[in-house]
């Protein structure tokens, strides 16, 4: 049976988020399309990492060597080069993440292969590829299809698949590494985490995320009061951190932190999708938006066309009277 290939990214012997939701979009391509789900693990000492992602594959390809411990683009090349040349997958999926984004296109270029990146979803009609883009920062959806070829590469956006566990029991089947020498002009050093501030946004069940649309700094402290009176914390996008109104360990979005949180409150936020990729996994989104096109009620499922001037006080009322 013809292979689907899943690259699994870890980073400190964690596996990253991606991979679960990379895997759920294989089962779904393979049901579809009768293939089997194949993961490509790089790592050293993987034994906890295959435990998690077992349930999830047919079969598992691995890689196991020291040098695979941390991620570097040129090994990773080398290595997933040969295998794909020896087993033409009929697609090999990879995050889109700085990971993916310094992977997918030398190794794509380098074996002929159609490839496309930061893609939402992807078919196949008439045995050819068609993937979903967004354009215009997220304000026009875009079908692309491949030229039909036997191998296709695709990056697929955080956030676009849900994942849901897996009903598989792979089969391990350990490979010998083609190359495990990095290169002198390119070696991993070390990890520097970024700072943490005195909120993570990352652990609270309740985050308010604000835009532009707040207009000044000095709403903020509307934003913040409701925030309290909601047991919540306050986020925001990137225009919000350039212009120093909120540190950067604030900022939601593919250039800042990802959130999951029970319920997500974007106030006065567009819904560019590198905010939205930040967030569209929240349990419940409010959207207080006072254009009823923006991009963020899209990804809502409750929304207010407003001005959130009007709004949010009463919002904050409404709750400290309900308290």
């Amino acid at each position: 049976m013809t292979e689907l290939f899943v690259l699994i990214e870890h980073r400190k012997g964690e596996i990253r988020d991606i991979s679960f939701e990379l895997l759920t979009c294989a089962k779904k391509i393979a049901e579809k399309e009768n293939l089997n789900v194949t993961a490509l693990l790089l790592g050293s000492k993987t034994d906890q990492i295959i435990d998690k992602i077992k349930n999830y594959a047919h079969k598992i390809y691995l890689f196991d060597d020291p040098v695979f411990e941390n991620f570097n683009s040129e090994i990773y090349q080398k290595n997933l080069s040969d295998i794909i040349k020896k087993e033409s997958p009929l697609l090999t999926l990879i995050g889109h993440t700085a990971f993916g984004m310094d992977l997918c296109p030398a190794l794509a270029t380098e074996l002929n292969i159609p490839f496309s990146t930061d893609c939402l979803n992807l078919t196949f009609e008439d045995k050819k590829l068609k993937v979903t883009r967004q354009m215009f920062d997220g304000k026009l959806n875009t079908h692309e299809i491949l030229r039909e070829n036997p191998s296709y590469i695709i990056t697929i956006r955080a956030g676009s698949f849900p994942a849901v566990e897996g009903n598989f029991n792979a089969e391990i089947v350990k490979l010998s590494p083609k190359e495990t020498t990095e290169p002198e002009y390119r070696k991993f050093v070390e990890y520097i985490e970024a700072a943490i501030g005195d909120v993570d946004i990352t652990k609270s069940d309740v985050v308010i995320g604000i835009g532009r649309g707040i207009r000044e700094q000095e709403n903020l402290e509307m934003i913040e009061e409701l925030a309290a009176s909601i047991g919540g914390v306050v986020g925001c996008s990137r225009p919000i951190v350039d212009a120093d109104w909120l540190p950067k360990d604030r900022q939601v979005g593919s250039s800042g932190k990802i959130v999951k949180p029970k319920l997500y409150i974007a106030i006065g936020i567009s819904g560019a999708f590198q905010h939205v990729m930040g967030m569209k996994n929240s349990d419940t989104i409010i959207a207080i938006n006072k254009d009823p096109n923006a991009p963020i009620f899209n990804e809502a499922d409750y929304g207010i066309v407003d001005d959130l001037m009007k709004v949010v006080p009463i919002l904050k009322e409404k709750i400290l009277e309900m308290k």
